[in-house]
C-alpha cells in the first residue's frame, strides 16, 4: 500500500551492507587461507611470519636481460642492485654480485651466488620486509618498476608481490568490457521477454545493488573478521578471482528469480488485469516457488562454510547471502514496490522499439483450443 516507505528502508539496509567494500582488500591465496594449525604448510607460514624479519616466500624475482648475446655489465648491475636495496620496505638484495643493504654490499658473491647467473641475463632476488599482500609491498613492485634498469638491457618484475599487482590490474582492465556484455545481454533478452525498457533496467540496478551488499558482507566477515570465531578462519584479503565468480553466479540466479516473477506479472497484465494486480497476481503465482528453491539453493551453498580453507567458505556464504537477499528483499520488496511506484511506465518503450519487440519479441506458446470433433458434437447432441 506504501511502496515508497517499504521500499526505501530496505535500500537503505543494502547500502549499509555495503559500505565496507569501499575498503576491500584483494590477495592471492597462501597458506592462511587454511584453518590456523590445520596443516603443516600453515604452521611453517606462522612461524616465518612471526620468527623472521625476511619472508622469502614474498620475494620479488627481478631478471635483467642485456640487449645482446653478451654478459650484462657488471657496474651497471652493481648500481641498480643498490638502488633497489634502498628502496623502501626493502630487506636486502641478493645477486651474483653479494647481498645488497641500505645500498651498500654487505656480503661478497660466494660459490652460491652463481645461481643469480646466467649467459646473457642475470637476476635478483628483493627480499621484503612486508608482507607481500600488504599495500605497502604492492606499491613496492610499481616502485621497483619504475627504476631504470642497467643501460642496455630490460628488467622484468616477478615474484608473489607482482604476480598480485599484475592480477588486479588485469580483472580491472577487463571488467568493464565484461559488466557491460552483462548488462547488454541482460537488457537485451529481458526487453525481448517483456517489451519494456524500464523493467530490464530495474532489473539490473536492484541486481547490482544485491550484490553490493553481498559483497561488503563478505568484506565485513572474511576481511574485517567479525565471524572469524564462528567458522574458524584467519581474516585476510579476498582471492582476486572469488568476487569476480560468486558475481556471475549469485547474478546469472537472481535473473532466474526475475524471469520467473516477470512471467507470471506480465501474464496477468497481458491478460486485463491493471499494473498493481498484475503485481500481486505474479507474486501470489510464484512466491512459494521461488521461496522454495532459493532455499534449497541457499543450504546447499552454506555446506561450503564447513570448509577448513577460507575462500571456499567465502564463496559459500557470500553466494548463500546473495539468493536470500534476492529472493526476500529484491523479489519480495523492492520489484513490487518498484513496479507499483512506475505503474503503467513499467511497460513503456519507444515505437521503433514497440515494433521490433512485436516482430522479435519472446511470448509464451499458448497452444490452440482443439476443434469440437464429431463424438464432443454427438454428446452433446445427446444430453440436448
Amino acid at each position: 500500500r506504501r511502496p515508497v516507505l517499504t521500499g526505501l528502508p530496505v535500500v537503505a539496509v543494502l547500502l549499509v551492507l555495503g559500505t565496507p567494500f569501499l575498503h576491500v582488500d584483494f590477495g592471492t591465496p597462501d597458506d592462511r587461507v587454511l584453518q590456523p594449525g590445520s596443516a603443516s604448510s600453515r604452521v611453517v607460514g606462522d612461524a616465518l611470519r612471526a620468527d623472521f624479519v625476511a619472508d622469502l616466500g614474498g620475494a620479488m624475482e627481478v631478471v635483467v636481460q642485456a640487449a645482446g648475446t653478451g654478459p650484462v655489465d657488471r657496474p651497471a648491475l652493481t648500481d641498480y642492485a643498490a638502488t633497489l636495496s634502498r628502496l623502501p620496505d626493502v630487506a636486502r638484495v641478493d645477486s651474483a654480485l653479494g647481498t645488497y643493504v641500505q645500498g651498500r654490499r654487505t656480503v661478497p658473491p660466494g660459490p652460491a651466488s652463481s645461481r643469480f647467473a646466467a649467459a646473457g641475463a642475470d637476476s635478483l632476488q628483493v627480499v621484503t620486509s612486508v608482507d607481500y599482500a600488504s599495500g605497502r609491498a604492492q606499491k613496492l613492485v610499481r616502485t621497483a618498476r619504475a627504476v631504470p634498469p642497467p643501460a642496455g638491457t630490460s628488467a622484468l618484475i616477478g615474484g608473489a608481490p607482482a604476480v598480485l599487482v599484475d592480477g588486479k590490474s588485469t580483472v580491472a582492465d577487463r571488467l568493464p568490457l565484461a559488466l557491460g556484455l552483462i548488462a547488454l545481454a541482460t537488457f537485451v533478452l529481458l526487453f525481448l521477454f517483456t517489451g519494456s525498457v524500464l523493467l530490464p533496467v530495474k532489473a539490473i540496478v536492484l541486481n547490482g545493488l544485491a550484490m553490493c551488499a553481498v559483497f561488503g558482507a563478505s568484506v565485513w566477515i572474511f576481511s574485517d573478521g567479525h565471524l572469524a570465531g564462528l567458522l574458524d578462519f584467519t581474516p585476510g584479503p579476498l582471492d582476486t578471482s572469488m568476487p569476480v565468480l560468486l558475481f556471475c553466479i549469485a547474478f546469472g540466479l537472481s535473473m532466474d528469480y526475475e524471469v520467473f516473477l516477470l512471467s507470471r506479472i506480465k501474464e496477468a497484465h497481458d491478460a486485463g488485469a491493471g499494473n498493481s494486480e498484475a503485481v500481486a497476481t505474479g507474486l501470489a503465482r510464484v512466491g512459494r516457488i521461488v521461496t522454495t528453491a532459493a532455499a534449497l539453493l541457499a543450504v546447499t551453498f552454506l555446506a561450503f562454510a564447513t570448509s577448513s580453507v577460507r575462500f571456499m567458505q567465502m564463496f559459500g556464504v557470500g553466494t548463500a547471502l546473495a539468493i536470500v537477499l534476492d529472493a526476500t528483499l529484491i523479489r519480495g520488496v523492492l520489484v513490487p514496490a518498484f513496479m507499483r511506484v512506475a505503474g503503467n511506465a513499467n511497460w513503456w518503450a519507444p515505437r521503433p522499439l514497440r515494433i521490433l519487440h512485436d516482430r522479435f519479441g519472446l511470448h509464451e506458446y499458448r497452444a490452440p483450443a482443439p476443434p469440437a470433433g464429431p463424438v464432443e458434437e454427438l454428446a452433446g447432441s445427446g444430453r440436448a
